[in-house]
């Protein structure tokens, strides 16, 4: 029997950019994940039409529901509009503002296409930033999530392999003027926190990367890790948090590392996450630390060339649909 509607996990769907792939891998992957939890339910957002449900047991309806968001303009799939943009960013405002308000218990976004929303006049770097602005966050920490078998790398056993960003979405040449003492701290006690909070592991184990080729070479590559970043580690290992590093971005992800760490910090965007998308196969998740709110997404973009074909892989949103319920459900244990 299913649970009474206050004690489902209720989660909220931002189905992304309308001309990809966001609206039919939103769907696909809702209705294969309510059908596996059946204390919880799922909101998506977008247009009826997009989202055109099909015919559904009384049961798996009354779970799955669509919450009308008005186009700007007619979708043709694959090509892209900037008069739907605002449709986009209606759908994230939504989406945020029902976790705040306690509607739903977290929010898992589909990939949307930066470039059309900032066309259209509003400025945009990304999920993760506007995230932080909308919940009046100064500093939130992009980190990506996916489960490794067993007897991949070696493994004795399935591990999770996550990696997190000092930085994000920054030009290269931005970085190290962009990196300081304070954000680096910052971030080692973010991590540290939400793994503890939200991902539930009491003593998190942290390995964090240098900027610099060999982390730096002893200041002859470079004097980030001398200056910066070991001094913000070693004041986090101050603090009890169990982190380690500056160690070399080429070196930091070895089998025995990864079979062992919670966490793993780049410096920057492609540091982290060139390894860790080759080794995840497109099925990561991403989640959005530091927030009053749980947030999680696919790794991937909106795959315009094959959206509307019916072809897309909907694993990456089931996924992160997986992740958003087992935080949110984290989360009630610790309140």
């Amino acid at each position: 029997m299913i649970q009474q509607a206050a004690h489902l996990v209720k989660l909220v769907v931002s189905t992304g950019e309308p001309a990809g792939i966001g609206p039919e891998v939103s769907l696909a992957a809702s209705l294969e994940f309510l059908r596996e939890h059946a204390d919880a339910q799922i909101t998506l957002l977008g247009d009826v039409q997009l989202l055109a449900l099909p015919n559904l047991s009384p049961e798996l309806s009354s779970r799955l529901q669509v919450q009308s968001i008005a186009l700007g303009a007619p979708v043709v799939s694959g090509v892209l509009n900037s008069s739907n943009s605002q449709y986009v960013v209606n759908m994230l405002d939504q989406a945020i503002d029902g976790c705040l308000q306690g509607h739903f218990d977290a929010m898992v976004t589909a990939p949307l296409q930066k470039s059309v929303i900032n066309d259209a006049g509003t400025q945009f770097t990304g999920h993760t930033e506007y995230l932080a602005q909308r919940c009046n966050i100064s500093h939130v920490v992009m980190m990506l999530c996916a489960s490794l078998p067993s007897g991949f790398l070696g493994l004795k056993a399935a591990r999770d392999l996550r990696v997190a960003l000092v930085t994000t979405h920054l030009p290269l040449k931005q970085i190290p003027q962009a990196l300081s003492f304070d954000l680096i701290l910052e971030t080692i006690q973010i991590v540290n926190q939400d793994l503890q909070k939200k991902f539930g592991i009491a003593e998190p184990l942290i390995r964090m990367a240098g900027l610099n080729p060999h982390a730096g070479e002893s200041g002859y590559l470079g004097r980030e890790e001398i200056e910066i970043i070991s001094p913000a580690i070693e004041a986090a290992q101050k603090m009890g948090i169990h982190v380690s590093g500056p160690y070399p971005g080429d070196t930091m992800f070895d089998p025995e590392a990864v079979a062992q760490v919670d966490a793993f910090i780049a410096m920057y965007h492609d540091q982290g996450l060139a390894p860790f998308k080759f080794v995840t196969f497109g099925n990561g998740v991403n989640v959005t630390l530091g927030l009053p709110i749980i947030r999680t997404s696919v790794d991937h973009g909106t795959a315009l060339d094959i959206a509307g074909k019916g072809i897309a892989d909907s694993g990456s949103m089931l996924e992160a649909l997986r992740l958003a319920y087992q935080l949110a459900v984290n989360q009630r244990k610790q309140n």
